[in-house]
């Protein structure tokens, strides 16, 4: 294999990776926005919960017993 084909296999590879790191910094801002999403969305839930005295407490049930 010659040294020109040599680096334009490297450099093939190299764009391949280039694409590669661009999708997933695309994905890893799309989680971190829906992220910051759904932590104000819980955030909203738990202040509502705590809005409205008077009420019990949910207690989770007790499992079944076999």
């Amino acid at each position: 294999m010659s040294d020109a084909e040599r680096l334009t296999r490297l450099e093939e590879r190299y764009a391949h990776l280039q694409q590669h790191v661009v999708a997933q910094d695309k994905a890893m801002l799309e989680l971190n926005e829906e992220l910051v999403r759904l932590r104000k969305e819980l955030a909203a839930l738990h202040s509502q919960l705590r809005a409205t005295p008077g009420e019990p407490e949910l207690e989770p049930e007790p499992p079944p017993h076999y």
